[in-house]
């Protein structure tokens, strides 16, 4: 064979061993994976001959990094105000490519670059977003916000003239803040399901969740203001979530075998827990929020704290370490 786009597809040329003995390889059966698959029709190709159009010319982020030009020159405010369709796709991306190449890790001081969309974002809406930039999207949300999240801030509700209540309906999609190192999000309604997969350092506020919720999670921290799914916690390793358990049935979604449920009672957990929520409250107008806090005392009882036990355990031994200094 001249290429390797020759070799594709040719498994008349493959033969399997027969000089092996191990037990593992007894009974298998190899025909079928070495039949060649039948082409619909002739003009049918094996490899990539025509090459795929991403129409990254038609997104919004080459928009959105005109009028951003002021900070990513010279680090000057910035607000825009745009709409936003649900084929407008990782919103926010290319800008913080942007950033990263101008500022490197430091990137940019807080709501440097202010971005408030209207409508339906797609799919990845603040995809490695990174710190200095604020996205508020007044309306809803698919799959995969603030995936990778990198510092940024990303804040989701409804439209202020809609008559459903927030709090009772879904205003994110799956796989929120999958792998997220650092940033907020904060999402008036409900996320769908695996919300905080594998987040190692982004601090998360939502009023319910679907199955699968903090899996794999290994820093930052979740609030979570209303109902949990299934198999909460699952491979939880690090970080915390406080779970607003109204009506005592927490337990039965979790996954208790990495965390610990406790109460929320040290005063350093009951002030972070107390200023999420406030923030939650200041970036949403968060009607569940609101009642919380207006009601403190016996809402805190209400929380359980997830904390998962070898994570526990690192944190005890460096407040030793830190102590004995």
């Amino acid at each position: 064979f001249r290429s390797v786009n020759d070799m594709i597809g040719r498994v008349d040329y493959l033969q399997p061993r027969s000089d092996l003995s191990h037990w593992k390889q007894n009974g298998i059966d190899l025909r079928m994976l070495l039949t060649p698959a039948q082409k619909p029709h002739a003009n049918v190709e094996v490899y990539q001959t025509i090459k795929q159009d991403h129409g990254l010319d038609e997104a919004l982020d080459h928009q959105l990094i005109k009028l951003a030009k002021p900070a990513l020159d010279n680090g000057s405010k910035v607000n825009i105000n745009l709409p936003v369709i649900n084929t407008n796709r990782v919103v926010g991306t290319m800008l913080s490519h942007e950033i990263a190449k101008k500022f490197g890790s430091k990137m940019l001081p807080d709501d440097t670059i202010h971005i408030k969309l209207t409508g339906s974002a797609g799919q990845s809406l603040g995809a490695f977003l990174a710190r200095g930039v604020s996205i508020e999207v007044e309306g809803d949300a698919n799959d995969y916000v603030g995936k990778g999240l990198s510092g940024g801030r990303v804040v989701v509700y409804p439209p202020k003239n809609s008559s459903f209540i927030a709090e009772d309906n879904i205003i994110v999609g799956n796989v929120c803040l999958y792998g997220a190192t650092g940033g907020e999000a904060y999402f008036r309604g409900i996320a769908a399901e695996r919300f905080c997969v594998r987040n190692s350092g982004a601090r998360a506020v939502v009023e319910g969740i679907g199955d699968h919720g903090c899996e794999y999670m290994t820093g930052g921290r979740a609030v979570i203001l209303g109902p949990v799914g299934r198999n909460f916690a699952a491979g939880m390793s690090g970080g915390i979530a406080y779970v607003w358990d109204q009506h005592g049935n927490f337990s039965t979604r979790c996954n208790p075998e990495m965390v610990d449920l406790e109460t929320v009672n040290a005063d350093e957990d009951i002030v972070e827990l107390k200023a999420m929520i406030e923030k939650h409250q200041q970036y949403t107008q968060s009607e569940v929020a609101k009642r919380l806090l207006a009601n403190w005392n016996t809402s805190l009882s209400q929380f359980v704290k997830v904390m998962p036990r070898d994570y526990k355990r690192v944190l005890e031994e460096q407040k030793k370490k830190a102590k004995a200094a």
